[in-house]
């Protein structure tokens, strides 16, 4: 039973790997024994990572990309195809917010920044769609693999205020599903896609929002908490547990599925 939630052998590439949930992300695939290629657009944050995991005895691989360039996609799938000759998973965590993307109750629902939706929106679709067309190709290639886009709870509830990231996540989920299924009836059961969908966790993006300088809640904040049953944010870490289950051996009858980690999140009705 253990060795099946083992990544040993396998080659993992994690787009948004500079971030901090892909900090967690590349850190989870090494602990379970994978090779983790760094996708992102902080080429010092890729390689510090990258020669972190080496100095504690993994393998990882820095590799600089947009997930809205296909070029220099395809440039990075190269480099991981010449590097190790194959890619088993893929992790689409590349995403998020933007101050454009942001309404605040005080501005006009009728004049909001569509530009700025839509840039959104398109980082948080798009930036999936783009890498699995990539990397996909090459999991085929390679006979098995997984993939785990990264969703939110966005997607699933109404929340205020981040409209473009909310239907960013929302296309992201019927993504997941829709090719799921197509890649089952092509590939049978040798090919995956699953989503993990976190709670409210803190990053650079969101902190500001939720937090204050003080690190006491803002108001929003303090909305997210009383929703969360467990009464507090989660941990980075605390995803790596369901990340490795999807991309190991151990959920191989699993697909077209989301993974809540959450605290409660998602099912709890305020009352």
């Amino acid at each position: 039973m253990t060795d099946s939630f083992s990544l040993r052998g396998k080659v993992v590439v994690v787009t948004g790997g500079t971030g901090i949930l892909g900090q967690a992300f590349i850190s989870g695939i090494a602990d379970a024994g994978g090779t983790v290629a760094i996708l992102g657009r902080n080429a010092a944050v890729a390689h510090e990572r990258a020669e972190a995991i080496k100095s504690q005895g993994g393998d990882a691989l820095a590799l600089v990309a947009d997930v809205l360039d296909e070029d220099q996609l395809r440039a990075a799938c190269q480099q991981v195809m010449s590097t190790y000759g194959r890619i088993d998973g893929l992790v689409n965590a590349a995403g998020g917010n933007g101050p454009d993307g942001v309404l605040d109750p005080a501005e006009d629902v009728f004049k909001m920044n569509l530009a700025g939706m839509k840039r959104v929106m398109d980082l948080n679709l798009w930036g999936a769609v783009l890498p699995t067309q990539v990397f996909g190709e090459a999991l085929a290639q390679s006979g098995t693999g997984s993939i785990v886009n990264i969703s939110s709870m966005n997607s699933k509830r109404a929340i205020t205020k981040v409209l473009g990231y909310n239907m960013g996540k929302a296309a992201l989920d019927c993504y997941n599903q829709w090719f799921a299924v197509e890649m089952a009836h092509r590939y049978g059961d040798r090919l995956r896609m699953n989503a993990l969908a976190p709670g409210f966790f803190l990053t650079e993006q969101n902190r500001a929002l939720l937090t204050n300088a003080d690190g006491s809640f803002t108001e929003r904040g303090e909305k997210v908490i009383r929703q969360t049953p467990f009464k507090r944010f989660g941990h980075p870490d605390e995803l790596q547990g369901a990340l490795v289950w999807l991309l190991s051996d151990a959920s191989k009858f699993v697909t077209g599925s989301m993974i809540c980690v959450d605290g409660g999140f998602s099912i709890f009705g305020g009352v």
